[in-house]
């Protein structure tokens, strides 16, 4: 069975209230000949905000499946897409940000679930504490201002609460929300807004998980030729090309299928059968 046939002419919806459709839709349009739907007034703030707000119901995962859902629960469709991301120092390198994004594929009539991953370290996320306009503005050119939005928030001098102000993408905005900020308070917050709508770098790194959620779908399992054949499993032990000791490296990768369970190993997944001798802790203790 050719994955076309499980898609083509049908109506997937997507989970979303900031214009994901604009990178999603015009990949998965093309490529599976469905139609994505974005539902009317669909409130995805309910899942989480960036600007903190309401927490995240549960993981990265869990959150765009439950986007995923609530879509096909308002509309009655039984296909549907979400994304999620997330922004967060990165693992190894520090002081610098990385942003993983999602792309979730729930197909109700297949019993499928399909996910697109994109790992990036381009993203302006950022945030500071300011005193002045000045700064203010130092800090907007940084982060790619006005083509990239910013939000603004101060504690309220009464009560726990904070005073958040969203979506600024002119100059305008920005010297109002500043100077509100500063006569309530002498801690003012600026920050980058991750919404999609008002990040185009955020953007295209979902456009680039949704690439990634394509390879997946595109990728039958050898055994019942059903779509998103993917690796769940990395396997260090790469050697070292001098020593051969086994490195932290991944050597191979495993391949399952989630609805047959059929299992496969790709061996140097890299195109390395050799990892550098800078990465082996014999070598370069």
């Amino acid at each position: 069975m050719k994955y076309q046939q499980l898609f083509s002419n049908r109506v997937a919806v997507l989970g979303t209230m900031h214009q994901k459709e604009r990178a999603i839709a015009p990949i998965l349009e093309k490529e599976l000949g469905i139609k994505v739907i974005v539902p009317d007034n669909f409130n995805t703030d309910i899942f989480g905000t960036f600007s903190r707000e309401i927490k995240r119901p549960g993981t990265q995962i869990i959150t765009a499946r439950l986007k995923a859902q609530k879509a096909l629960d308002i509309t009655g469709e039984t296909l549907a897409i979400a994304s999620e991301g997330s922004f967060a120092p990165h693992p190894a390198v520090p002081y610098l940000y990385c942003n993983k994004e999602i792309v979730i594929l729930i197909d109700k009539d297949n019993d499928l679930e399909i996910i697109g991953e994109e790992f990036s370290l381009e993203t302006n996320f950022n945030h500071q504490v300011v005193e002045n306009l000045q700064q203010a503005r130092e800090f907007a050119l940084k982060v790619g201002f006005p083509e990239h939005g910013l939000v603004v928030w101060f504690e309220k001098s009464e009560g726990n609460s904070n005073e958040i102000i969203k979506g600024i993408t002119t100059e305008t905005k920005l010297v109002e929300a500043i100077n509100l900020s500063l006569e309530n308070s002498t801690t003012v917050h600026i920050e980058t807004d991750m919404r999609a709508i008002y990040n185009p770098t955020r953007m295209k790194n979902i456009e680039k998980a949704t690439s990634d959620l394509l390879t997946k779908i595109k990728t039958l399992c050898p055994n019942c030729s059903t779509p998103g054949f993917a690796i769940t499993e990395r396997i260090q032990g790469l050697p070292c090309e001098i020593c051969f000791t086994p490195t932290t490296l991944t050597r191979s990768v495993i391949y399952q299928c989630k609805k047959c369970g059929f299992r496969q190993e790709k061996l140097f997944p890299n195109d390395r059968e050799f990892a550098d001798p800078g990465q082996c802790m014999y070598c370069n203790p």
